[in-house]
């Protein structure tokens, strides 16, 4: 099959049609996740959690991501890859840099980074070198302490100021958007304020593309599962029926359903 790039998800959007993405962070994955005809993976700082068992995406290291970023670049066949920039990525011009330089170099196709309308100066310089970038926008982990918890973002006067910064980030060079935990209605105004491809998750259905973590979409998250999330385990009789279920939910717009959206 083609690889996806870029200019793949922006003709997507341009047709609405939408695309699947999921985390994932080594080689056996990354095949099947391929085989289910998933469009991007999504190398995440949820690492830290789902498989180093930490309480926060907060301890991930670059040497973290730059591993898992190979581990899944030597089994892609056809997927987009686009990694987490860890926690303090843009401490200094040089240091961002750095960071996503290594990223690309370990198999990155393109890199994201969390943040607000400050991010705008950092997209430019990477997106001038190369880099292309993905702004996360809404509830983003990393800013979990300051945030006072993982809370619902962009209600009221707060929406607008969302949908404002996406379209600066936009400008500054952003090629992606992801939208983390805002209200359905936030999420459908996001997509349509922006010309670059909009992926959601607890974004509502009318982004342009739905992101899960592996290990919720497969059930196997220990504790209290988000409202966002749907094991698609529980219709699947195996692994690869699971990612191939997600893919198609998403495609056809049946994921996410109203009991996954906020309001």
């Amino acid at each position: 099959m083609q690889a996806v790039t870029l200019s793949t998800l922006k003709k997507m959007k341009q047709e609405q049609r939408k695309f699947s993405v999921v985390t994932c962070y080594d080689a056996s994955f990354t095949q099947r996740v391929n085989e289910a005809g998933i469009d991007v993976i999504l190398v995440g700082d949820s690492l830290g959690m789902v498989l180093l068992g930490h309480d926060s995406t907060v301890p991930v290291t670059l040497s973290d991501m730059v591993y898992h970023t190979q581990s899944v670049k030597r089994a892609n066949q056809r997927c987009l890859i686009m990694s987490d920039l860890p926690f303090m990525p843009d401490a200094s011009p040089e240091k961002l840099l750095e960071n996503a330089a290594a990223l690309m170099r370990a198999g990155a196709h393109l890199v994201k980074i969390e943040g607000g309308e400050w991010l705008a100066s950092g997209i430019t310089q990477l997106t001038q070198r190369g880099i292309p970038v993905c702004a996360h926008l809404g509830l983003t982990p990393q800013m979990v302490n300051q945030l006072g918890g993982y809370k619902v973002q962009g209600r009221g006067e707060a929406g607008q100021a969302l949908i404002d910064c996406a379209q600066k980030l936009e400008a500054a060079g952003a090629a992606l958007i992801l939208l983390e935990c805002v209200p359905s209605e936030i999420g459908a105004a996001v997509t349509q304020a922006v010309s670059c491809p909009v992926i959601g998750i607890g974004a509502g259905p009318d982004t342009d593309a739905q992101v899960l973590v592996l290990h919720d979409l497969l059930g196997i998250t220990p504790g209290k599962t988000a409202k966002f999330v749907k094991n698609f385990m529980e219709e699947a009789s195996s692994i690869p029926e699971a990612l191939s279920l997600y893919h198609q939910a998403v495609q056809s717009g049946r994921f996410p359903a109203e009991e996954h959206c906020f309001q």
